[in-house]
């Protein structure tokens, strides 16, 4: 429903400024589109990972015990890097551009900061926990022996062809193993961003830090997303003051 919702204002849209176009421009002598409202999009539910399936997730990453028999020929190659990449995900919130675009030179250890590219081509460090320290070490010391193509030496993630990794590679990766924990949730690198959010905003109840460490330019973005939880929030409050 959400996706045929924003097709429609999609192309009532383009519609509108077609007609608006010719109007304009004395063209046409009526614009009959000025008539035809947008729809109001609904807010659907935010889809993420409860605390046990991001657990189960990174058990079946290190495992691999379900993967299909092609799948567990090349999981030894690729093991660490996943682990890395999933952890990095889930514990920090950044998106898939973002973490496919970190150098090698990007990750300061002894800060444990990233120096990532945020959306709109600004830089930010984004932080990251002891957790996902560890994943990113392990990975580090395989990656310090691949040789990268030509042109990638600096990339930190790299796929089978030794090359930076894809967003498309990426949105696989996380089809993949998601698929093995969860059939009923359709979970995507960005839904892994959501299972941060919504884990770092019930933890913390700041949606102005959890709107920083997202790297949403207007705090507004984040309180809609996060409405649901706020409202639970406001509710668990009533009998906070008592007269």
């Amino acid at each position: 429903p959400e996706v045929e919702e924003k097709v429609i204002k999609r192309k009532l849209s383009s519609l509108k400024s077609f007609y608006n176009y010719y109007f304009c421009n004395q063209l046409i002598n009526e614009n009959p589109a000025a008539k035809v409202r947008i729809p109001k999009m609904h807010e659907s539910e935010i889809i993420r990972l409860e605390v046990n399936e991001v657990a189960h997730l990174l058990d079946e990453v290190e495992s691999g015990d379900k993967l299909t028999a092609v799948q567990k020929r090349f999981h030894d190659k690729t093991k660490l890097r996943d682990v890395a990449l999933l952890t990095l995900l889930l514990g920090t919130g950044i998106r898939v551009s973002e973490c496919i675009g970190i150098d090698i030179n990007d990750i300061d250890f002894n800060n444990t900061g990233i120096k990532i590219r945020r959306k709109g081509g600004y830089e930010s460090v984004i932080y990251f926990s002891d957790e996902v320290e560890k994943a990113l070490l392990e990975y580090l010391e395989y990656r310090k022996n691949i040789p990268a193509e030509p042109g990638h030496e600096n990339a930190f993630f790299l796929s089978l062809q030794n090359k930076r990794l894809s967003v498309r590679s990426v949105e696989n990766l996380v089809k993949k193993y998601a698929g093995l924990i969860t059939s009923l949730k359709h979970i995507t690198p960005h839904k892994l961003r959501s299972t941060y959010g919504t884990n770092l905003y019930k933890e913390t109840g700041d949606i102005y830090l959890v709107a920083d460490v997202l790297g949403h330019k207007d705090v507004n973005t984040t309180r809609k997303h996060y409405a649901a939880i706020e409202d639970k929030r406001r509710w668990e409050a009533r009998n906070t003051v008592k007269l």
